[in-house]
């Protein structure tokens, strides 16, 4: 069984929540504290031993590209001044893994897109992860490697569940599940989009982040379009359930989505309560900044 060593991340979003902001600086460059979202996911990846990751960007990306660089300069310049520890946090950053960007482009548009830009790029026989350049996971094992795990004991086609209460699930695309693998991995034989609280076939919904097989590529490529013009994965997935095997994969943690202003200000509370350095202070301004 081979083992997956790319992954596609879909960055050419316009951003349009964050405006002002996103004019000149993409949004999947906003800081979590001093990590852009962008890097947590890279990191994510390399954890689960990917070694090239691509990167699917829009015409006003460049930031992405020079983040991911190296910067001699700068680095010289920290060492100089004695600061060798930023340094070196800067020059692992361009150690990561091989980036390679592709231009996104083509309609119709939607989220399956990227793939169809990025699939040249994906040999016929090996596995990849896709993930969006806006969320992420806060967990002790990286949510990679979580799906990796699960791709490991089937061999199929994995996609990322949450546990979500039935009332929101005319939020969701939620999951039909089958046969369970173990207590977080279920064979998932449908993926139902937003059916609300009383249609929903279960409690998981499925968000951001898949490992898939080449066998959905040649589905992706049909370009089918849902009600609103576009191609979507969760199309794809269903699709390729209807003839293979597909799983859902539990991920223990907490997911956050960076795609909207109020849920980007929770990710960086959440993340900033959690640090060692900033936790007990946080948590004791927050204590009195609503006593007031």
């Amino acid at each position: 069984m081979k083992k997956p060593t790319k992954a596609i991340i879909a960055a050419a979003g316009l951003g349009t929540r964050f405006l002002p902001q996103t004019k000149a600086m993409p949004k999947e460059m906003l800081p979590i504290i001093d990590r852009p979202v962008i890097q947590l996911i890279v990191e994510e990846a390399v954890a689960a031993g990917v070694t090239d990751i691509i990167i699917v960007t829009g015409s006003t990306k460049r930031a992405i590209e020079d983040h991911f660089d190296r910067s001699d300069e700068l680095e010289k310049e920290l060492r100089e001044k004695g600061k060798d520890d930023k340094a070196d946090q800067i020059a692992a950053i361009g150690n990561l893994a091989n980036f390679v960007y592709v231009r996104q482009k083509g309609t119709p548009k939607g989220n399956a897109r990227p793939v169809l830009n990025a699939q040249h790029l994906i040999k016929s026989d090996e596995p990849f992860f896709v993930f969006f350049a806006d969320d992420f996971f806060r967990s002790e094992t990286p949510r990679a490697k979580q799906l990796l795990e699960a791709y490991e004991k089937t061999g199929k086609s994995v996609i990322t569940l949450i546990e979500v209460d039935r009332k929101d699930a005319s939020k969701y695309g939620m999951a039909a599940t089958g046969e369970q693998i173990d207590s977080n991995t279920f064979q998932v034989s449908a993926l139902v989009e937003k059916p609300g609280e009383e249609n929903t076939p279960s409690n998981f919904a499925s968000v951001g982040g898949y490992l898939l097989t080449p066998e959905i590529l040649p589905i992706i490529s049909q370009e089918k379009t849902d009600k609103n013009g576009e191609i979507t994965l969760a199309d794809s997935i269903n699709e390729l359930a209807q003839h293979d095997k597909v799983y859902g994969r539990f991920v223990e943690g907490v997911w956050h989505d960076t795609g909207d202003q109020f849920k980007y200000i929770q990710a960086v509370v959440d993340v900033a309560l959690e640090s060692k350095e900033h936790g007990d202070k946080l948590a004791a301004y927050l204590r009195e900044r609503l006593d007031k």
